[in-house]
């Protein structure tokens, strides 16, 4: 049984680790704030809700901005992941308890398909910190505590953030609790709530319905994404009104240009087999396009990016020296009854100590 003591230090060292990683976050989330309003101050005024608001979107356009090469490795993974689908079942049928076995032909069966399954998550758990020191520090403007050192040095800034008001609700307020009734701050919140669910549950569900093959939708995994469906912006729901609305505000503009740029990738990069892919599949045709051809040069280029070519040896390769030892294959250069060149190759033996020979 561990000691109290020793769960209460190891606690500590949690909380100094978790400590030190954000304050970086909170430098740099206060930085972005105040830099944005500072361009906004101009036209709208340095204590202006507007001014603030806008800083929060620009806040977000630029995360999302930066996450863009890994929002397009998420959905590539994730339909490449959806075309192997046959081929893992056929892995697990061929191997069944053999689960050693089975990770490697996996592994092997990622490798020469391209495929990432990491990259699916990478967003998410990118964006989690980003969210978290952004809720940080509404949280201590709407208690008065300035988190990040540009609001630390400015503590005029942290009380203009604190005021700032967004149609008649403040950017630090909240749904709850309800200090003083049902008012303009509740009834913002609300809004920013139902966006919040409906654009996550629009994206979802237009994935799904575009998006997916039918192979997809049934079985196991594809009831665990049903359920995944409804059960996020049940999350949003619960969650939301426990957030300032400043987060809140992040969030559906977040949602709001996850939705635009899924549309754009559906639009351009289907999933075969889907409603979609057969869309693009008449604009290539009717474009003049071979839709099959650049298939097959996605395809490569995508196992070009996993698997790196084997460099071929050629005739001026077998004119350079080479020194071999152990695990390096030598090579000597022939002439052939026909007076040609002929590369012969042959692996020098392991290196074996004095004792090993002996035997």
């Amino acid at each position: 049984m561990l000691n109290p003591l020793v769960i209460l230090s190891l606690g500590g060292a949690l909380h100094t680790m978790g400590h030190a990683i954000m304050v970086p976050l909170y430098w740099a989330v206060s930085g972005l704030l105040v830099l944005f309003h500072y361009l906004w101050s101009p036209l709208f005024g340095r204590d202006s809700g507007i001014s603030w608001t806008l800083a929060i979107v620009c806040l977000t356009i630029f995360i999302r901005l930066l996450l863009v090469p890994l929002f397009v490795k998420q959905i590539n993974s994730a339909r490449s992941m959806q075309l192997i689908q046959p081929k893992m079942k056929a892995i697990q049928e061929k191997y069944g308890d053999d689960r050693e076995r089975a990770g490697q032909e996996m592994m092997n069966l990622y490798r020469e398909e391209g495929v990432n399954p990491a990259a699916s998550c990478l967003p998410v758990l990118l964006q989690m910190p980003i969210f978290l020191a952004l809720f940080r520090v509404l949280d201590g403007a709407s208690r008065g505590i300035p988190r990040g050192h540009f609001f630390a040095k400015n503590p005029g800034l942290m009380e203009s953030l604190q005021h700032a008001k967004f149609f008649g609700a403040e950017l630090a307020g909240r749904f709850l609790p309800m200090n003083n009734g049902f008012g303009g701050t509740q009834v913002v919140a609300l809004v920013l709530i139902i966006i919040m669910v409906a654009t996550l549950f629009y994206t979802q569900l237009q994935l799904m319905r575009k998006n997916m093959p039918p192979e997809s939708l049934t079985g196991p995994m594809a009831q665990q994404q049903k359920m995944m469906i409804y059960l996020f912006p049940l999350m949003y729901l619960f969650s939301g009104v426990s957030f300032p609305i400043g987060v809140m505000l992040y969030w559906c503009t977040s949602n709001l240009w996850t939705l635009g740029q899924q549309e754009i990738l559906i639009r351009n990069n289907p999933t075969p087999n889907t409603p979609a892919y057969i869309d693009w599949r008449e604009r290539m045709i009717a474009k003049g396009k071979d839709p099959d051809e650049i298939e097959r040069a996605r395809r490569e280029k995508r196992r070009r990016k996993v698997v790196a070519p084997t460099p071929v040896a050629t005739i001026e390769d077998s004119e350079k020296p080479m020194v071999a030892r152990q695990g390096v294959t030598r090579q000597t250069v022939r002439k052939d009854a026909s007076g040609g060149r002929q590369v012969v190759r042959r692996q020098q033996p392991a290196k074996q100590t004095r004792a090993q020979r002996k035997k």
